[in-house]
């Protein structure tokens, strides 16, 4: 099947056209695409305009090329969140219409390094409390997460029972989470983490560094999630000025 003719650049028209086989069922999540070789002939393309194409496309997250095996199809994520809307892993996991869970793995206490002086800055750290917890959409692993805050702001016995630590904050502390600073960063591989999450040791992560504020601009809650990229996407709302 030959492209049609179209004012657009070929790779375009390749991208829309392998989106399309995906969509219709043609394509299935995890499935291995055609060689080079033959999906370049099939679309009547050169091998170079398809290998842009697929760059594209992974670039997208809609496939994986594993160098010397091949190019597969990705699973659409089950989550999907505004970036720019600061939402609990607990609220994302609901929205789905899945029962979140969480699997606490350690709590302990730690003497805050110069780095974590300075994230907290201008607040004066004496302990951080850091927490470890994989979160779960009816029962399977999704997201791992570490949390750390100043001790004092969450009753740690009480930690085990609730899932949302946004919530018991504002409980014990009346510490509000109005906005977080947060900056994206993929994962290729984490032996501990992938291992928990029961990922593929191809497949990637999305790990999320955010610094959390109340109203007043007071840093109360550094958390690195790892979530599967599988079963989660963010977009963000970009308005021009």
């Amino acid at each position: 099947m030959s492209l049609k003719i179209d004012s657009r650049h070929l790779y375009l028209q390749v991208i829309d056209q392998v989106k399309h086989d995906i969509e219709s069922g043609k394509y299935k999540p995890k499935q291995k695409l055609p060689s080079e070789f033959q999906l370049s002939k099939e679309l009547g393309v050169s091998r170079a305009t398809l290998r842009e194409a697929l760059r594209i496309l992974e670039e997208e997250n809609i496939v994986t090329r594993r160098h010397g095996v091949g190019t597969f199809v990705n699973p659409k994520p089950i989550f999907s969140s505004g970036i720019e809307q600061l939402n609990s892993v607990t609220y994302m996991i609901e929205q789905s219409g899945k029962r979140p869970g969480s699997q606490f793995l350690t709590t302990e206490f730690l003497e805050p390094t110069e780095d974590e002086q300075r994230k907290f800055a201008p607040k004066e750290l004496q302990s951080l409390v850091k927490i470890e917890r994989v979160r779960t959409a009816d029962n399977d692993p999704v997201v791992f997460c570490i949390d750390k805050l100043p001790e004092g702001l969450v009753p740690i016995d009480r930690v085990h029972e609730s899932d949302s630590l946004f919530k018991l904050m504002e409980e014990h502390s009346g510490n509000r989470i109005a906005y977080a600073v947060t900056y994206i960063e993929p994962v290729s591989y984490h032996d501990r983490i992938h291992e928990t999450l029961k990922c593929d040791p191809e497949q990637s992560l999305l790990l999320l560094k955010q610094m959390h504020y109340t109203a007043d601009d007071d840093p109360v809650l550094y958390s690195a999630n790892f979530f599967r990229s599988d079963m989660f996407s963010f977009h963000v709302l970009r308005k021009r000025l």
